[in-house]
């Protein structure tokens, strides 16, 4: 389970607006604290991806590809570790279902991506976005003169003003597609199917080829991509909450069909939690280690939630 709650990229989201990035609700900008030795961030010379997210890209751009929308765009946000002249890709939050699509575009449900990104930072407060790998439906394997407009204006906002930008294609003609190959140190394929990477540093006119490497590791965020439409269902409600209240926990149910929200008591080991679906939200009252269902006649997350926090402060 996921643990503990810290600062999230919210503010990137809503106040930069990128050509993948739906439009989203106004918020309060988490502002980070100044450090007394402040990392010295290089270009970036390479990144390493874990054969998680390795596994994701590959395994979800092709089921994509045999859907009722695989002739539109899709994508997903990349988060990871920064290092001074590498990164590390190390979890990966889906465009979704809601996303805004086209054969020349997408847009991000940027909301949910919010959310993930809050959710995936309780692992390690380091996470940060690092970029975006996002497909192009002909054969055109480097970012457009769109994405570049876009892109140019939102890596100023990225840890060492640069972001990483993967285009995915499906005009790959190497190997058996039995195992992922590298014909350039930039570019990765797996059956008819191409990620080629890119850099884009601030200032920067054009964006530069960047060399990568497989590592071994998971997508910390695999987890959520199948519960990823409850996100989107609630993701304004969980953002909020996320916002309003201290301490707020998320976590994939153990069955792996759902959202688990929790919001600590004063009392030790007490809490309230809601357990989120896409059909329904069940709220819990935890107390001496025993889980308690409350019904309070209510199916909006936060809202439920705060009813039982007015109930039980009401009882003191």
């Amino acid at each position: 389970m996921f643990q503990g709650v810290v600062k999230t990229a919210t503010n990137w989201f809503h106040r930069f607006r990128r050509v993948w990035l739906r439009p989203r609700q106004n918020g309060s900008a988490v502002r980070p604290l100044p450090s007394a030795n402040p990392p010295v961030y290089l270009p970036l010379d390479g990144i390493r991806v874990t054969d998680g997210v390795g596994h994701t890209l590959f395994e979800e751009y092709a089921a994509h590809r045999a859907e009722a929308r695989g002739d539109e765009e899709t994508g997903w946000v990349l988060l990871g570790l920064r290092e001074p002249t590498q990164a590390v890709v190390l979890a990966t939050l889906p465009a979704g279902a809601q996303r805004d699509a086209s054969v020349s575009h997408v847009r991000f449900n940027s909301l949910a991506q919010a959310v993930g990104s809050r959710i995936i930072r309780q692992v390690d407060r380091r996470l940060t976005i690092l970029g975006v790998v996002h497909t192009h439906p002909g054969s055109l394997r480097h970012p457009s003169d769109g994405d570049y407009a876009g892109d140019s204006e939102w890596v100023r906002h990225l840890r060492g003003a640069e972001g990483i930008f993967g285009i995915g294609t499906a005009d790959a003609r190497t190997g058996e597609g039995l195992f992922a190959e590298q014909p350039r140190p930039y570019v990765q394929t797996m059956s008819e199917l191409r990620l080629s990477w890119y850099s884009l540093r601030v200032g920067a006119a054009t964006y530069r080829p960047l060399p990568v490497a497989l590592t071994i590791g998971p997508d910390l965020a695999r987890p959520l991509h199948s519960i990823w439409s409850v996100i989107e269902a609630h993701a304004d409600r969980l953002e909020r909450l996320a916002r309003q209240q201290t301490g707020v926990t998320f976590a994939v149910a153990d069955d792996g069909r759902g959202l688990e929200v929790q919001v600590p008591l004063a009392d030790s080991g007490a809490a309230v939690r809601a357990r989120v679906t896409e059909k329904e939200v069940r709220f819990y009252l935890v107390r001496d280690g025993q889980l308690f269902e409350a019904d309070c006649g209510e199916d909006r997350v936060d809202r439920g939630i705060y009813l039982l926090l007015a109930e039980l402060a009401a009882q003191e």
